[in-house]
Protein backbone atom coordinates (compact mmCIF):
# COMPACT_ATOMS: atom_id res chain seq x y z
CA UNK A 1 0.00 0.00 0.00
CA UNK A 2 1.42 3.45 -0.91
CA UNK A 3 2.27 5.87 1.89
CA UNK A 4 0.21 8.53 0.08
CA UNK A 5 -2.57 7.87 -2.41
CA UNK A 6 -4.64 10.69 -3.86
CA UNK A 7 -7.68 9.43 -5.75
CA UNK A 8 -9.56 11.71 -8.13
CA UNK A 9 -9.17 14.79 -5.89
CA UNK A 10 -11.37 17.72 -6.86
CA UNK A 11 -11.16 21.08 -5.08
CA UNK A 12 -13.05 24.31 -5.73
CA UNK A 13 -12.66 27.84 -4.42
CA UNK A 14 -16.07 29.33 -3.68
CA UNK A 15 -16.76 33.06 -3.43
CA UNK A 16 -20.40 34.01 -3.16
CA UNK A 17 -22.19 32.20 -5.97
CA UNK A 18 -19.00 31.69 -7.98
CA UNK A 19 -17.16 28.36 -7.87
CA UNK A 20 -13.68 28.10 -9.39
CA UNK A 21 -12.12 24.68 -9.90
CA UNK A 22 -8.44 24.62 -8.87
CA UNK A 23 -7.80 20.86 -8.75
CA UNK A 24 -9.69 18.65 -11.17
CA UNK A 25 -9.61 14.88 -10.72
CA UNK A 26 -5.97 14.56 -9.62
CA UNK A 27 -4.66 11.08 -8.76
CA UNK A 28 -1.15 10.47 -7.37
CA UNK A 29 0.73 7.92 -5.29
CA UNK A 30 3.95 8.18 -3.28
CA UNK A 31 5.55 5.04 -1.91
CA UNK A 32 7.59 4.72 1.27
CA UNK A 33 11.08 6.10 0.66
CA UNK A 34 10.16 7.29 -2.85
CA UNK A 35 10.56 10.74 -4.41
CA UNK A 36 7.75 11.97 -6.63
CA UNK A 37 8.18 15.26 -8.45
CA UNK A 38 5.05 17.29 -9.18
CA UNK A 39 5.98 19.72 -11.96
CA UNK A 40 4.28 22.57 -13.79
CA UNK A 41 4.10 26.34 -14.15
CA UNK A 42 2.87 28.66 -11.41
CA UNK A 43 -0.92 28.58 -11.20
CA UNK A 44 -1.29 24.95 -12.28
CA UNK A 45 -2.55 23.78 -8.88
CA UNK A 46 0.60 22.08 -7.56
CA UNK A 47 0.74 23.83 -4.18
CA UNK A 48 -3.01 23.52 -3.59
CA UNK A 49 -2.74 19.79 -4.23
CA UNK A 50 0.20 19.51 -1.82
CA UNK A 51 -1.49 21.53 0.92
CA UNK A 52 -4.58 19.35 0.59
CA UNK A 53 -2.58 16.33 1.79
CA UNK A 54 -2.83 17.66 5.35
CA UNK A 55 -6.03 19.63 4.65
CA UNK A 56 -4.22 22.93 5.05
CA UNK A 57 -6.30 24.77 2.45
CA UNK A 58 -8.80 26.89 4.42
CA UNK A 59 -12.43 25.80 4.05
CA UNK A 60 -14.05 28.16 3.17
CA UNK A 61 -13.16 29.50 0.66
CA UNK A 62 -11.98 26.06 -0.50
CA UNK A 63 -14.37 23.15 -0.86
CA UNK A 64 -13.31 19.55 -1.34
CA UNK A 65 -15.79 18.53 -4.02
CA UNK A 66 -14.71 14.91 -4.42
CA UNK A 67 -12.06 12.25 -4.17
CA UNK A 68 -9.96 10.72 -1.42
CA UNK A 69 -6.58 11.45 0.17
CA UNK A 70 -5.25 8.32 1.84
CA UNK A 71 -2.24 9.09 4.03
CA UNK A 72 -0.67 6.15 5.82
CA UNK A 73 -3.91 4.24 5.18
CA UNK A 74 -6.30 6.90 6.56
CA UNK A 75 -8.58 9.21 4.59
CA UNK A 76 -7.55 12.77 5.42
CA UNK A 77 -10.82 14.22 4.12
CA UNK A 78 -12.75 12.28 6.79
CA UNK A 79 -10.46 13.03 9.74
CA UNK A 80 -11.52 14.89 12.87
CA UNK A 81 -9.63 18.06 13.85
CA UNK A 82 -7.76 16.10 16.55
CA UNK A 83 -6.66 13.46 14.04
CA UNK A 84 -5.53 16.15 11.62
CA UNK A 85 -3.35 17.74 14.29
CA UNK A 86 -1.63 14.37 14.80
CA UNK A 87 -0.75 13.87 11.12
CA UNK A 88 0.34 17.48 10.54
CA UNK A 89 4.01 17.21 11.26
CA UNK A 90 3.66 13.75 12.76
CA UNK A 91 3.17 12.01 9.40
CA UNK A 92 3.65 14.78 6.83
CA UNK A 93 5.82 17.91 7.13
CA UNK A 94 6.27 20.83 4.78
CA UNK A 95 9.18 22.96 3.59
CA UNK A 96 8.24 26.03 1.54
CA UNK A 97 10.09 28.19 -0.96
CA UNK A 98 10.45 31.37 1.13
CA UNK A 99 12.12 30.46 4.44
CA UNK A 100 12.48 34.13 5.33
CA UNK A 101 8.68 34.43 5.30
CA UNK A 102 8.03 31.13 7.08
CA UNK A 103 10.41 31.81 9.98
CA UNK A 104 9.42 34.29 12.70
CA UNK A 105 12.03 37.10 12.68
CA UNK A 106 11.63 37.93 16.39
CA UNK A 107 12.36 34.45 17.78
CA UNK A 108 15.70 32.66 17.79
CA UNK A 109 15.90 29.67 15.45
CA UNK A 110 16.57 27.30 18.34
CA UNK A 111 13.31 28.34 20.01
CA UNK A 112 11.37 27.81 16.78
CA UNK A 113 12.77 24.31 16.28
CA UNK A 114 12.10 23.51 19.95
CA UNK A 115 8.47 24.57 19.48
CA UNK A 116 8.07 21.87 16.86
CA UNK A 117 9.67 19.34 19.19
CA UNK A 118 7.27 20.30 22.03
CA UNK A 119 4.30 19.57 19.75
CA UNK A 120 5.43 16.19 18.45
CA UNK A 121 8.22 14.86 20.71
CA UNK A 122 7.92 16.75 24.01
CA UNK A 123 10.37 14.45 25.80
CA UNK A 124 13.05 15.50 23.31
CA UNK A 125 12.44 19.27 23.43
CA UNK A 126 15.99 20.08 24.58
CA UNK A 127 18.89 22.18 23.33
CA UNK A 128 20.81 18.96 22.72
CA UNK A 129 18.15 17.69 20.31
CA UNK A 130 18.02 21.07 18.56
CA UNK A 131 21.79 20.89 18.08
CA UNK A 132 21.46 17.35 16.70
CA UNK A 133 18.85 18.49 14.18
CA UNK A 134 21.01 21.43 13.10
CA UNK A 135 23.92 19.03 12.66
CA UNK A 136 21.65 16.75 10.63
CA UNK A 137 20.97 19.53 8.13
CA UNK A 138 24.69 20.42 8.11
CA UNK A 139 24.62 23.84 9.74
CA UNK A 140 28.13 24.64 11.03
CA UNK A 141 28.69 25.53 14.69
CA UNK A 142 25.11 24.53 15.65
CA UNK A 143 25.63 25.31 19.35
CA UNK A 144 26.13 28.95 18.43
CA UNK A 145 23.66 29.18 15.53
CA UNK A 146 20.68 28.02 17.57
CA UNK A 147 20.83 31.40 19.33
CA UNK A 148 20.72 33.33 16.03
CA UNK A 149 17.67 35.11 14.69
CA UNK A 150 16.55 34.19 11.14
CA UNK A 151 17.61 37.57 9.78
CA UNK A 152 21.18 36.83 10.84
CA UNK A 153 21.30 33.89 8.44
CA UNK A 154 21.60 33.57 4.68
CA UNK A 155 18.74 32.20 2.59
CA UNK A 156 20.43 28.84 2.34
CA UNK A 157 20.91 28.62 6.11
CA UNK A 158 17.30 29.66 6.69
CA UNK A 159 16.15 26.83 4.41
CA UNK A 160 18.27 24.37 6.41
CA UNK A 161 16.56 25.61 9.58
CA UNK A 162 13.20 25.00 7.92
CA UNK A 163 14.34 21.46 7.12
CA UNK A 164 15.39 20.95 10.74
CA UNK A 165 11.94 22.09 11.91
CA UNK A 166 10.24 19.76 9.42
CA UNK A 167 12.38 16.81 10.52
CA UNK A 168 11.88 17.47 14.23
CA UNK A 169 8.64 15.47 14.16
CA UNK A 170 10.26 12.54 12.29
CA UNK A 171 7.69 12.57 9.45
CA UNK A 172 7.13 9.75 6.99
CA UNK A 173 6.50 12.19 4.13
CA UNK A 174 8.28 15.49 3.45
CA UNK A 175 6.56 17.91 1.07
CA UNK A 176 9.17 20.25 -0.41
CA UNK A 177 7.29 23.04 -2.21
CA UNK A 178 9.77 24.84 -4.49
CA UNK A 179 12.46 24.63 -1.78
CA UNK A 180 15.22 26.08 -3.99
CA UNK A 181 13.39 28.82 -5.91
CA UNK A 182 14.71 31.81 -3.95
CA UNK A 183 18.29 30.49 -3.78
CA UNK A 184 21.25 30.88 -6.11
CA UNK A 185 22.40 27.93 -8.21
CA UNK A 186 25.19 26.81 -5.87
CA UNK A 187 22.94 26.82 -2.81
CA UNK A 188 20.18 25.10 -4.80
CA UNK A 189 22.54 22.21 -5.50
CA UNK A 190 23.50 22.01 -1.81
CA UNK A 191 19.86 21.90 -0.66
CA UNK A 192 18.98 19.19 -3.19
CA UNK A 193 22.00 17.15 -2.16
CA UNK A 194 20.96 17.57 1.47
CA UNK A 195 17.44 16.33 0.66
CA UNK A 196 18.86 13.23 -1.05
CA UNK A 197 21.17 12.55 1.89
CA UNK A 198 18.39 12.99 4.47
CA UNK A 199 16.07 10.71 2.55
CA UNK A 200 18.65 7.93 2.44
CA UNK A 201 19.46 8.30 6.13
CA UNK A 202 15.90 8.64 7.42
CA UNK A 203 13.98 6.54 4.88
CA UNK A 204 11.27 9.16 4.36
CA UNK A 205 9.29 9.79 1.19
CA UNK A 206 9.52 13.16 -0.59
CA UNK A 207 6.97 15.01 -2.70
CA UNK A 208 9.03 17.62 -4.54
CA UNK A 209 7.12 20.45 -6.18
CA UNK A 210 8.87 22.44 -8.88
CA UNK A 211 8.42 24.30 -12.15
CA UNK A 212 11.97 23.41 -13.20
CA UNK A 213 12.33 19.98 -14.78
CA UNK A 214 16.08 20.58 -14.84
CA UNK A 215 16.36 19.44 -11.19
CA UNK A 216 14.21 16.33 -11.61
CA UNK A 217 16.80 13.95 -13.01
CA UNK A 218 18.94 13.91 -9.88
CA UNK A 219 16.05 13.78 -7.40
CA UNK A 220 12.92 12.01 -8.59
CA UNK A 221 11.94 8.38 -9.01
CA UNK A 222 8.74 9.37 -10.79
CA UNK A 223 7.31 12.59 -12.23
CA UNK A 224 3.76 13.90 -12.52
CA UNK A 225 3.28 16.94 -14.77
CA UNK A 226 0.35 19.21 -13.92
CA UNK A 227 -1.39 21.81 -16.05
CA UNK A 228 -4.52 23.87 -15.32
CA UNK A 229 -5.57 21.67 -12.40
CA UNK A 230 -5.09 18.33 -14.17
CA UNK A 231 -2.32 15.75 -14.42
CA UNK A 232 -1.26 15.62 -18.08
CA UNK A 233 1.58 13.09 -17.84
CA UNK A 234 2.93 10.58 -15.29
CA UNK A 235 6.02 8.45 -15.80
CA UNK A 236 9.27 7.21 -14.26
CA UNK A 237 11.65 10.17 -14.20
CA UNK A 238 14.32 8.69 -16.47
CA UNK A 239 11.78 7.74 -19.14
CA UNK A 240 9.99 11.09 -19.03
CA UNK A 241 13.19 13.11 -19.34
CA UNK A 242 14.54 10.90 -22.12
CA UNK A 243 11.28 10.83 -24.13
CA UNK A 244 8.54 13.23 -22.97
CA UNK A 245 5.20 12.58 -24.63
CA UNK A 246 2.77 15.35 -23.75
CA UNK A 247 3.41 18.61 -25.68
CA UNK A 248 3.37 20.54 -22.40
CA UNK A 249 6.06 18.31 -20.87
CA UNK A 250 8.21 18.76 -23.98
CA UNK A 251 7.79 22.53 -23.75
CA UNK A 252 8.82 22.56 -20.07
CA UNK A 253 11.95 20.54 -20.83
CA UNK A 254 12.88 22.68 -23.83
CA UNK A 255 12.61 25.83 -21.70
CA UNK A 256 15.41 24.65 -19.39
CA UNK A 257 18.76 26.34 -20.29
CA UNK A 258 21.28 23.86 -21.70
CA UNK A 259 24.84 23.80 -20.25
CA UNK A 260 27.29 25.10 -22.81
CA UNK A 261 24.46 26.34 -24.98
CA UNK A 262 26.05 29.77 -25.43
CA UNK A 263 24.11 33.00 -25.83
CA UNK A 264 21.12 31.44 -27.57
CA UNK A 265 17.60 32.66 -27.01
CA UNK A 266 15.73 30.64 -24.39
CA UNK A 267 12.75 28.62 -25.54
CA UNK A 268 9.45 29.83 -24.12
CA UNK A 269 5.87 28.60 -23.98
CA UNK A 270 3.55 31.12 -25.65
CA UNK A 271 0.56 32.40 -23.71
CA UNK A 272 -0.20 31.86 -20.05
CA UNK A 273 -1.84 29.27 -17.80
CA UNK A 274 -5.62 29.82 -17.98
CA UNK A 275 -7.28 31.28 -14.92
CA UNK A 276 -9.38 29.04 -12.68
CA UNK A 277 -12.96 29.09 -13.89
CA UNK A 278 -11.86 30.27 -17.34
CA UNK A 279 -10.52 27.04 -18.80
CA UNK A 280 -10.80 26.68 -22.58
CA UNK A 281 -13.09 23.97 -23.97
CA UNK A 282 -11.54 20.60 -24.69
CA UNK A 283 -7.83 20.19 -23.99
CA UNK A 284 -6.74 22.98 -21.65
CA UNK A 285 -3.30 23.22 -23.25
CA UNK A 286 -4.66 23.42 -26.81
CA UNK A 287 -4.47 27.26 -27.13
CA UNK A 288 -0.71 27.10 -26.41
CA UNK A 289 0.05 23.75 -28.06
CA UNK A 290 2.22 23.65 -31.21
CA UNK A 291 0.56 20.42 -32.47
CA UNK A 292 -3.06 21.23 -31.57
CA UNK A 293 -5.74 20.10 -34.02
CA UNK A 294 -9.32 21.44 -34.39
CA UNK A 295 -10.73 18.44 -32.52
CA UNK A 296 -8.55 19.23 -29.48
CA UNK A 297 -10.95 22.01 -28.48
CA UNK A 298 -14.04 19.79 -28.67
CA UNK A 299 -13.48 17.20 -25.93
CA UNK A 300 -11.34 16.93 -22.79
CA UNK A 301 -8.82 14.10 -23.35
CA UNK A 302 -8.59 11.34 -20.77
CA UNK A 303 -5.43 10.46 -18.85
CA UNK A 304 -4.59 7.08 -20.42
CA UNK A 305 -1.95 4.48 -19.58
CA UNK A 306 -0.34 3.99 -23.00
CA UNK A 307 2.55 1.89 -21.66
CA UNK A 308 3.18 0.28 -18.26
CA UNK A 309 3.64 3.15 -15.72
CA UNK A 310 3.34 5.77 -18.49
CA UNK A 311 0.21 7.90 -18.51
CA UNK A 312 -0.51 10.80 -20.87
CA UNK A 313 -3.49 13.11 -21.48
CA UNK A 314 -3.07 13.60 -25.23
CA UNK A 315 -4.24 11.41 -28.14
CA UNK A 316 -1.41 12.77 -30.32
CA UNK A 317 1.47 11.87 -28.01
CA UNK A 318 3.33 9.72 -30.59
Amino acid sequence: MPLLEIRNLTLDFVTGETSLRAVDGVSLTVGTGETLCLAGESGCGKSVTALSIARLVPTPPARYAGGEILLDGHDVLRMTPAALRRIRGGVVSYVFQEPGVSLNPVFRVGSQIKESLKLHRPDQATDAEVVRLLQLVKIPAPEARLRDYPWQMSGGMQQRVMLAMALASEPKLLVADEPTTALDVTIQAQILELLRDLQQRLGMAILLITHNLGIVGDMADRVAVMYAGQIVERAPAAQLLRRPWHPYTRALIHSVPKPGGGATRLATIPGTVPRHGDFPPGCRFAPRCPIAKPECSRAIPELVEVEPQRWVRCPYWK
